[in-house]
């Protein structure tokens, strides 16, 4: 059985305990917390432990999936906990995706351990896809779309106004983009051609919704290069209609070959990105297991991992039913 950590219980957390149901060659051996142990009420049955107490730890887990968020939590927490465990994170700042590498590959190497970083489904399998799709079609141009799907980053956005109650901020893929990029044509799409974000907000009692609206329509960096459509609605109507976190999207490279065009499409469709995030977190928390038992220490990413080290079945079966 490969031994898992928990660190960090939210929907990220919660995801990799339904994950880790469906693949028996894994259990949860202990969830760690930076509240009171004793107010978080796990569903797997694993003992719930301070993070504070993490190091006593060292030698009963095989992999601890880091469940932080990537603005100040993965920074700091990676590197650490890469000094004692085998570690993975789902870091999703892409700019800073190589100074995030550096720090964990560091502190893996000094430590004989195997770290794992930006594993989920974008950074993850998106980039795969690209890297895919670069290698076959070198003379072509990627597009990435994203939704529709919930954008947490732009609600919180959104949250922090003055007069708002509560928000869900929506990317949409725009249907004429898509069109243009499937056709082959190569286009130059602007960021406002390519998608377009829908607001549902609940206004505090007494709120100026003319000021609300300007105020996320204008918001640099998150809105006022889009066109945004924002909605006000009641808090029953955001309860019932607005509480999910779906998302998903398309990678799409458009090339050619001599005189002949080609396009490659890789698509998702998510209910609940945590969850979607979370199985493939466990995936290559066995990948990573595998890894580091040939002797494989430092950073790695989903680019360095063969496919077959992700699957439960043995090279046999693979070839047999997936070859």
């Amino acid at each position: 059985m490969i031994r898992l950590g928990i660190y960090g219980y939210g929907n990220l957390g919660r995801g990799i305990e339904k994950a880790v149901k469906l693949n028996p060659d894994m259990e949860i051996a202990a969830v760690f917390t930076r509240r009171d142990p004793s107010s978080v009420q796990v569903a797997c049955g694993a003992p719930v432990v301070s993070a504070s107490q993490v190091a006593e730890w060292k030698d009963k887990i095989d992999v601890m999936i880091i469940c932080g968020g990537s603005a100040t939590d993965l920074p700091q927490q990676t590197p650490e906990l890469a000094k004692l465990f085998n570690v993975i994170d789902s870091f999703d700042t892409h700019a800073r995706i190589p100074e995030h590498f550096a720090n964990v590959d560091a502190a893996a190497r000094a430590n004989g351990t195997l770290g794992m970083i930006s594993v989920g489904w974008d950074p993850g399998l998106f980039s795969l896809n690209r890297a895919y799709a670069n290698a076959i079609l070198p003379n072509g141009k990627d597009y990435t779309f994203w939704g529709k799907g919930v954008s947490q980053g732009h609600s919180d956005a959104v949250r922090r106004i003055k007069g708002v109650k509560n928000a869900k901020q929506y990317t949409i893929p725009k249907e004429e983009a898509l069109a243009a990029v499937r056709s082959g044509s190569n286009p130059e799409l602007t960021t406002r051609q390519k998608h377009l974000r829908e607001c549902f907000v609940v206004l505090q009692e007494g709120a100026d919704a003319a000021y609300v609206e300007n105020e996320i329509k204008t918001m640099p960096n998150y809105f006022s290069d889009y066109d945004t459509i924002v909605h006000f609605i009641s808090e029953e109507e955001f309860v019932r209609d607005h509480s999910g976190i779906a998302h998903g999207g398309f990678v799409i490279r458009s090339g050619s070959t001599g005189d002949k065009t080609h396009v490659i499409e890789y698509s998702l469709k998510l209910d609940s990105n945590p969850e979607f995030t979370s199985s493939v977190l466990v995936a290559y928390a066995r990948a990573s297991y595998r890894l580091h038992a040939e002797g494989k220490t430092g950073c790695l990413t989903v680019f360095d991992v063969a496919p077959s080290y992700l699957s439960p079945l043995s090279g046999e079966e693979l070839r047999a039913h997936m070859l």
